[in-house]
């Protein structure tokens, strides 16, 4: 992989974690609706989605570098887990109500920017 690719991903990865925190501030800044909860969560699952096959295709470009493998698919575990506690909370308070496990939502936003940071691990631990 090229210093620009790698330069390339890192930002795309930094602006996804970023995309991340602002969505979740704007959330909490706003009174929210069960529609826009829902909304929301069809938003993040489906760039989330993206960004899992994002790494796949990375996956071949990284075959033989340990670190950034290792980093790529933490980023993915991330990524799933995000999916699951955040999108999952949201579908849940939109449809039947509060989730009796606190800070399920919060968990999964962190997992999805921490995926982000993931991803530009692994791409500055690349060789190129």
């Amino acid at each position: 992989m090229g210093m620009t690719d790698r330069i390339w991903i890192v930002f795309a990865a930094l602006n996804g974690a970023m995309a991340v925190g602002s969505g979740a501030y704007a959330s909490h800044a706003l009174a929210g609706q069960p529609q826009e909860w829902f909304r929301t969560a069809g938003q993040f699952q489906m760039a989330h989605a993206l960004a899992l096959l994002l790494l796949v295709a990375l996956n071949g470009r990284l075959a033989g570098r340990a670190a950034g493998l290792l980093a790529l698919r933490i980023a993915g575990w991330l990524f799933a887990a995000g999916i699951l506690l955040f999108c999952g909370t949201l579908y849940a308070l939109a449809t039947v109500g509060p989730l009796p496990v606190p800070m399920t939502a919060p968990a999964g936003g962190w997992s999805f920017m921490l995926g982000w940071v993931a991803l530009a691990v692994a791409a500055l631990t690349a060789r190129g």
